[in-house]
């Protein structure tokens, strides 16, 4: 990536064309490099920690993403990015990055759907908890919940989890088919660092939603029981290590140990802040995904306004 504005400083000098990227388009290469150095840093800071990634730090990486995307816009309009691609726009290189691009939106698209699904079984358990008061009748909305979430890891978010890795090593085996010399490797390489940059968030998103594997038959409580292992929700040491939603497990599963205990309604109000908690931040992040997509289509439509000049 270090290459990309030594690259355009290199073709400015070689060309006489005043059409040639000026003095703005090298600053703009290295505003993109700077934004991938940015995003690759928050990866791997996001892979080094064991702290399972909360809404805050996601929201970081996805308007990470939307800054890369806004440099990105910009780049590919200047002359020299433009003739790179119009010029090459039959290679498979260029080809490559044009199918990507649809991946990616409909990735994007299906990531968004997911989100907007839990949002909507969580206002939903909201609801019931605020007419039923907590009672045993509530155990049909907690399951009810708890099972959506484990049919949406196995039916959806392990497909996508697939699919994005597939992705990826398709970005992977692409590289190796480009002349390094070649600006276009240049052009090229600039636009899978953004590919795999938007691939790398949206599997931190999926796996925010997502439940450990269950290697036995759930009974009612033990699919949260073996998400939180065990513990009350009076006890908060260990809940700074959560996100959002295993919190609500985490309360969750208090609130059905205590569903007759005098800690009832403590444990009731307990669980409907973490639930408001969880409902804005993924509110948040779905509507930081609604912006993504934006750019998606956008990012889309400028490169096939490019290749049919």
């Amino acid at each position: 990536m270090a290459g990309l504005s030594s690259a355009v400083a290199q073709h400015r000098s070689r060309s006489r064309s005043a059409s040639l990227p000026s003095s703005r388009s090298h600053t703009n290469s290295l505003q993109v490099e700077a934004k991938i150095h940015k995003l690759k840093n928050w990866e791997a800071s996001s892979l080094s920690t064991i702290v399972p990634l909360g809404a805050e730090t996601l929201q970081t990486g996805l308007a990470g993403l939307a800054e890369l995307y806004s440099c990105i816009e910009e780049l590919i309009h200047s002359p020299l990015v433009q003739q790179t691609l119009f010029y090459n726009r039959n290679g498979k290189p260029v080809e490559g990055v044009l199918d990507m691009s649809v991946g990616l939106l409909d990735m994007c698209g299906t990531v968004r759907d997911i989100f907007t699904m839990i949002k909507e079984h969580v206002q939903e358990l909201q609801s019931a908890l605020r007419r039923k008061g907590g009672d045993s009748s509530t155990d049909f909305s907690i399951n009810a919940y708890i099972c959506f979430r484990k049919k949406t890891k196995r039916d959806i978010v392990v497909k996508c989890l697939r699919t994005l890795k597939q992705m990826e090593n398709k970005i992977v085996s692409s590289q190796i088919e480009i002349d390094a010399h070649h600006y276009l490797s240049v052009v090229v390489r600039v636009l899978s660092e953004l590919s795999t940059s938007t691939i790398s968030i949206l599997r931190f998103l999926l796996l925010y939603l997502s439940l450990p594997a269950m290697k036995t038959k759930p009974s009612r409580w033990s699919l949260v029981s073996k998400l939180m292992k065990g513990g009350s929700l009076a006890s908060r040491g260990g809940q700074e290590s959560i996100n959002e939603v295993k919190c609500v497990d985490f309360a969750l599963f208090s609130l059905g140990g205590h569903s007759r205990s005098s800690n009832n309604m403590v444990d009731l109000q307990l669980t409907q802040r973490k639930l408001q908690t969880l409902d804005v931040r993924i509110q948040d992040m779905e509507a930081g995904l609604v912006c993504l997509y934006r750019r998606l289509i956008q990012h889309r439509v400028s490169l096939l306004n490019i290749l049919t000049l």
